[in-house]
This record gives structure tokens, C-alpha cells and sequence, in this order.
């Protein structure tokens, strides 16, 4: 379930395609408060390989499955009462989200997970803060970790309260070309054939991205967001016709991150725009399409408006004569 496994794992800079993946991904590694990122794609498009991946790029290399069944004191931990009465002090037995701690938390088909559950993950991932209450008595721990959720659309959507509190979205492409999913075939079956031998080819390439991800997040909390920052943020959004500011504040940490990564201290208009429509995808409200021109609404005169009932009357509707049919009544039944 947890922690860095004994068999080696695919290497992140072996994953081949997904480039939008692999920046959400990248990202969120840099300033995991972004809040993490929802990936919605069919099975087969390197979902659960490219989190596990990652987590192999940090240090601890944690890696936390989140099980579908899982309770919320299984997530969040528990504090033993007696021990609290008794003896004054509070024992914390923690849970997965303690174990994912500077880590990744993977939470695979999360649109079935409970609603509870996910709102709860969604907290703690944009705070960075784990908060244990139970009767009077309360913990708290850090929790900075990466929320990597993945969904397969054709088994049921994730609530729009809950879809936009994930701070980056990437729709997968099901769809590779031939030259492409022939590299990954190629790449896949060579790691298969020699796990060992694969992984120590690409250790040099491994080693870099982990170092630059170290730079990145050792630089990413002094960037400065200008004037000219908020402005296009805001202008955006305000294009997109989202709900709220949470996309403006998400977008400014991805920006941010994306800066750090490329080795800047400063902002530009190019991390602004490489990242907003991962920030924009599964917020944008999609305008109602206009009348045609010298098309009137239906149900109103092309030259007059249409009088509205008054508020919660149904207007009428035309009752043909011939649909309606004689019933029979019924009759009593012998027993």
C-alpha cells in the first residue's frame, strides 16, 4: 500500500507522450498547495504508472494507495481517548494521510470514492494540514503531499463542488499516433525484459529531473507575483467565466512552480499560459449558445417578448380529446 516498494519501479523519464500528465504531475511536486491534480482518461493511458513514478523523484519516495473502502479514521488517524483521560497525553495513531506525508497520495477511480472522503483529501491538500478532532481533544501534523486522483469518465462523473477544488485537470488522449505507441511498446517491453538493467540506464536522467525538483522547490516560495501577474490571472479567469477565485490562486502557484522549474526567479506571461488551461479545463462555464440571428426565442413573437407567467405557474398545456382513454374499474379479486 505504502512506501517505496522492492521490485524497481518504471522511471518517470521513461514515460513516453503525456506531456500535459507529466507537468501537472511535475508541478504539484514543486508546491504541493496548488491542491492537486485530477486525471480523467480510459485505462492503459499511464495513469497509475506516471504517479508511482513520481513519487520515486522525492525523497522519501512514498507512495500511498488510497483504497476505495477506506474509512475516514483509516485516512486521517486516530487519537486514543483513554490514553488522553487518563494519563493526560494524546497517543496519535496515524493514518495514510501521515504515511503520504512529503510523499504521493494516489486515489485511483477517486469519482467513486465517498464525497466525505474526497472533501476531506481536498482540505487537508490545499492547507497542507492534517486537523484530528475527537471529543474535545484535537492533533495536527503536516500532510504536503502530492493528491494524484484518477477517473475513468465512462464510470460516473465527479460532483462539480468537488471537480473544482482540484487544483490541475488533464483529459488524457486515448488516441496515440502509430510512431508514438510503438516507443512505448518498445520502452515497456525493455523495462519488462530487464527491470534492473532498464532502470540503471536512465539512473543519470533520474538523478538530473530529482535535482532540478529539489532547486525548484528550494526556489519556488521567493518568486514574487507583480502587477502584471494578477492582471492577466484575473483577466483569464474572468474570460473563462469561473465560479470564485480559487482558479486565479491556483493559477498563480502553478505559474509560480512552472517558473521555478525552468530555472526563473521571476514570473512571465509564458508560465502564466502553460498553465492555465490545466487551472481552467474543469472550471470554465461554457456560455449559453445565442438565438440564430433574425431567429426570435422559441415561444416568442420575432418583434415582441414573451410575457412571462407569474412566478411558479406552469403555463398551460393542450390536452388532446382523443388520448384520453376510458378505464375500466377494477375489479375485486376472488380468494
Amino acid at each position: 500500500m505504502t512506501d517505496r516498494p522492492i521490485a524497481p519501479v518504471f522511471p518517470f523519464t521513461a514515460v513516453h507522450g503525456q506531456s500535459r500528465l507529466k507537468r501537472s504531475l511535475l508541478l504539484t511536486t514543486i508546491d504541493p498547495l496548488i491542491g492537486g491534480v485530477l486525471v480523467s482518461g480510459p485505462r492503459g493511458t499511464a495513469k497509475s504508472t506516471s504517479a508511482r513514478a513520481l513519487a520515486e523523484l522525492l525523497p522519501g519516495g512514498r507512495f500511498v494507495n488510497l483504497p476505495l473502502g477506506a474509512s475516514e479514521e483509516q485516512l486521517v488517524g486516530s487519537l486514543d481517548l483513554e490514553a488522553a483521560l487518563q494519563q493526560g497525553r494524546v497517543d496519535f495513531r496515524p493514518g495514510l494521510l501521515a504515511r503520504a506525508h512529503a510523499g504521493v497520495l494516489y486515489v485511483d477511480e477517486v469519482n467513486l470514492l465517498a464525497d466525505a472522503l474526497v472533501d476531506l483529501l481536498l482540505d487537508v491538500c490545499a492547507s497542507g494540514i492534517n486537523r484530528i478532532e475527537r471529543d474535545g481533544i484535537s492533533h495536527s501534523h503536516a500532510a504536503r503531499i502530492v493528491l494524484v486522483g484518477t477517473m475513468n469518465p465512462e464510470e460516473g462523473e465527479l460532483r462539480p463542488q468537488l471537480l473544482d477544488r482540484f487544483g490541475l485537470f488533464v483529459q488524457l488522449d486515448d488516441t496515440p499516433s502509430p510512431a508514438e505507441r510503438e516507443r512505448i511498446v518498445r520502452t515497456r517491453l525493455a523495462f519488462d525484459a530487464d527491470p534492473a538493467g532498464f532502470v540503471a540506464g536512465i539512473a543519470a536522467e533520474q538523478r538530473a529531473l530529482a535535482e532540478r525538483l529539489a532547486g525548484a522547490r528550494a526556489r519556488v516560495e521567493a518568486i514574487r507575483f507583480s502587477d502584471a501577474d494578477h492582471a492577466r490571472v484575473a483577466a483569464l479567469c474572468h474570460e473563462a467565466d469561473v465560479e470564485g477565485v480559487r482558479a486565479d490562486l491556483v493559477m498563480l502557484r502553478a505559474a509560480r512552480a512552472h517558473a521555478a522549474f525552468e530555472g526563473r526567479d521571476a514570473l512571465s506571461a509564458a508560465d502564466i499560459d502553460a498553465v492555465s488551461e490545466l487551472v481552467l479545463a474543469h472550471r470554465r462555464r461554457q456560455p449559453a449558445e445565442p438565438p440564430a440571428a433574425g431567429q426570435a426565442p422559441q415561444g416568442a413573437a420575432a418583434d415582441t417578448p414573451a410575457a412571462e407567467p407569474p412566478w411558479g405557474e406552469l403555463p398551460p398545456q393542450p390536452v388532446p380529446i382523443d388520448a384520453v382513454k376510458t378505464v375500466r374499474p377494477l375489479q375485486a379479486k376472488k380468494f
